[in-house]
């Protein structure tokens, strides 16, 4: 397997200096891939497991990190494969929702950890809540913001084949077009993103977050773009889109989110939701995680008040503090593991 690996020299004057860590774990073919993850605070506490997703790295939580840290915890930010400091396969057929999936359970494994406190966003939590089914034993309880989990109930074989025939039909959209098909709750929005991503060749980080998010910080607009010098090393963030499962060949994801979501269905340890009042991307998706997982039940969630999709950036006091308020409510991970 081919794969790039973004200088350090890219990273320097972000903000975000962390000391880094890495695990290697294997692709399909075997080939080891250097995974780059933070680890903060001390080491005998709790773990919290923050997952990204698309197209932002662990910079994504850099402002959780700190008060997180004074509170207690241990906090464990990796990054995904392609994305951040971790390596970057270049061909797009390398990159898989399950392969994503497998690369993070091998981390888990790696760095030992239990009593993990999830924190997912975007393809964090649909990526995180299959290893939450799948190793429920190590997790203690789980914070989902900003993400879906798309099964058969909520794309049919129909609905799937009808999007198909739109998107060929659908002019390579620029990220204003984007933007404006979400903020207007476009059915076709998803759609859009994912012809923006796989065609439109000036896709850029920066535009995702300056045009799409409405961030204009420079210094945070350099920090996300930092991991990528070129359009070669960009392959992860323009795969992801194309694997959102709403296609007829995803019938397959669909269908193991369907046991995903039946083995969710008998989680009883804290589940909160913390989505926020401006996210057109995954609104209402939160009601499914209430609604459907037995752990959920019994929690006051919360809605982070004044951001769009990327919460952790725009909110990241108002976030910290319902993680470790929820927490602190739900007793030790001692007594919920």
């Amino acid at each position: 397997m081919d794969f790039l690996r973004t200088p350090d020299s890219f990273f320097r004057d972000i903000g975000f200096d962390f000391e880094p860590h890495y695990v290697d774990v294997s692709a399909s073919d075997g080939t080891a891939l250097r995974m780059h993850y933070i680890d903060e605070g001390p080491q005998t506490g709790q773990p919290i497991l923050c997952l990204h997703g698309q197209p932002s790295w662990s910079f994504l939580y850099r402002d959780m990190i700190g008060p997180l840290v004074a509170a207690g915890f241990r906090v464990i930010a990796p990054d995904l494969i392609g994305f951040g400091k971790s390596d970057k396969p270049v061909n797009i057929a390398d990159y898989s929702y399950p392969i994503h999936v497998a690369w993070i359970e091998q981390f888990l494994v790696k760095l030992e950890l239990s009593g993990i406190n999830g924190l997912f966003q975007d393809w964090g939590g649909m990526i995180g809540m299959r290893l939450v089914a799948r190793h429920s034993e190590l997790f203690s309880r789980i914070v989902v913001t900003n993400t879906m989990l798309l099964d058969s109930s909520d794309i049919s074989p129909e609905t799937s084949k009808a999007l198909a025939k739109a998107y060929a039909t659908l002019t390579i959209p620029t990220a204003e077009h984007v933007r404006d098909r979400f903020a207007e709750f476009d059915p076709m929005a998803a759609a859009y993103w994912v012809k923006y991503a796989a065609e439109n060749p000036a896709f850029s980080v920066r535009d995702v977050f300056s045009i799409i998010t409405g961030k204009h910080d420079e210094a945070a607009l350099k920090g996300y773009e930092a991991p990528f010098p070129n359009r070669s090393y960009l392959t992860g963030p323009l795969s992801f889109p194309s694997l959102f499962p709403v296609m007829p060949h995803h019938q397959v994801d669909r269908e193991e989110n369907d046991r995903v979501w039946r083995m969710l269905s008998s989680f009883t340890k804290p589940v909160l939701t913390a989505f926020s009042d401006g996210d057109p991307v995954t609104r209402g998706h939160d009601r499914n995680f209430r609604d459907r997982i037995p752990g959920a039940k019994r929690v006051e969630h919360v809605t982070v008040r004044s951001a769009g999709h990327f919460l952790q950036d725009e909110q990241p006091k108002q976030l910290s503090d319902a993680v470790i308020r929820f927490i602190a409510q739900t007793g030790s991970h001692r007594d919920v593991a």
